[in-house]
């Protein structure tokens, strides 16, 4: 049996014109990337943003990880 994993960013035409969001809610992923560019900690993002969870936001990032690198490398 193979596991399907589920992403956990997704884009759907009729949640913010299809803005990437996190699964399951209308938290943009860009507003996770602005709060670390302004220097807040993930856990005030988590805060305000209490419908994304630590596990989303860090599989997020892996994979925004994992895509730059494939990309330069």
């Amino acid at each position: 049996m193979t596991s399907v994993s589920v992403p956990v960013i997704v884009r759907d035409p009729e949640i913010l014109g299809g803005t990437p969001c996190f699964r399951g809610t209308r938290v943009p992923f860009q507003n996770l990337l602005d709060y670390i560019e302004a220097g807040d900690s993930l856990e005030e993002f988590l805060r305000q943003f209490p419908t994304v969870t630590r596990e989303m936001a860090v599989e997020a990032l892996e994979a925004a990880k994992q895509s730059l690198l494939t990309k330069i490398g």
